[in-house]
C-alpha cells in the first residue's frame, strides 16, 4: 500500500512529517513525501492514504493548504483515507479547515476541564481504547462532536483526554476515511528527551499504528 505524506512550511518543525513517515514504513506502506504543489488529484489518487502531520499554529498551516482544501475533501469523499496528527488533526475540523469530520476542533489546552493550560512538550496521560497511556502532547486538538453523533454508531472514539474529551477518533466521509489523534502518538523517544521529558515506557507508538488500521479499516 502506498501513503503520500505531506511535507511542506505547514508541516515545520522539521521532523513532524519524517515521525509520520517513519510510522508509515513500519506499518508497511510505502511512503512518499509532497509539497503543497504537488498535492494535486493525480498524485492523491495513487495513495491508499493520505497523512498530514503536525506542525506550527493552524493558522498558519491552513493559511499554506487552505487553496488545497477541496482537493483533499473530493479525495476522501470518493474513497480515500486522511491520516492526521496534531496540526492534521485541527485542518480535519471545518472553522478553519478541511471540514473532514462529525463536528470540529478546538484548543485542548485551557479547554474547560482540560488537564493543562500548557500549550508547550508535555507527558500527557490519555485512555487509549480504555487503557491508560502517556503520550507526547503539544497544543493539539480537542474533537468537538455535533449534537446527534453517536460514539459507536457514527465514529469510533480511540482516545479520551483525562477529563472525558475527545483525543483520537477514526470516521466516515462519503466513500472513504478519517482517523485523527490530538497527541502525537508517532512521536520517537528522541522526540521525549530533545524536549527534557522522560520517555514513557512502553513507547506510544502501537498506539500510531493502532490509528493507521483504522484509517485503512
Amino acid at each position: 500500500m502506498r501513503a503520500v505524506v505531506y511535507r511542506g512550511r505547514a508541516s515545520r518543525p522539521a521532523g513532524c512529517a519524517e515521525a509520520v513517515g517513519a510510522l508509515l514504513e513500519r506499518h508497511g506502506l510505502q511512503v512518499r513525501f509532497v509539497g503543497r504543489r504537488q498535492l494535486t488529484p493525480e498524485v492523491l489518487a495513487s495513495a491508499d492514504v493520505y497523512a498530514q502531520p503536525g506542525g506550527g499554529t493552524l493558522a498558519a498551516g491552513w493559511r499554506h493548504l487552505r487553496g488545497r482544501r477541496y482537493v483533499i475533501r473530493d479525495y476522501v469523499a470518493g474513497g480515500g483515507r486522511y491520516l492526521g496528527f496534531c496540526l492534521g488533526g485541527y485542518l480535519a475540523g471545518a472553522t478553519p479547515g478541511f471540514a473532514l469530520l462529525p463536528g470540529d476542533t478546538d484548543r485542548y489546552a485551557g479547554s474547560p476541564g482540560a488537564a493543562t493550560d500548557d500549550t508547550g512538550d508535555l507527558v500527557l496521560p490519555v485512555s487509549w481504547r480504555g487503557r491508560p497511556r502517556r503520550v507526547f502532547f503539544q497544543d493539539g486538538p480537542l474533537f468537538l462532536l455535533d449534537p446527534g453523533v453517536v460514539a459507536g454508531a457514527d465514529v469510533e472514539i480511540l482516545a479520551r483526554y483525562p477529563e472525558g474529551g475527545v483525543a483520537a477518533l477514526a470516521c466516515p466521509f462519503g466513500a472513504g476515511r478519517v482517523a485523527v489523534a490530538g497527541p502525537h502518538p508517532e512521536a520517537g523517544p528522541d522526540w521525549f528527551t530533545d524536549a527534557g521529558l522522560p520517555v514513557p515506557d512502553p513507547l506510544p507508538t502501537d498506539l500510531g499504528h493502532d490509528l493507521i488500521d483504522e484509517v485503512l479499516a
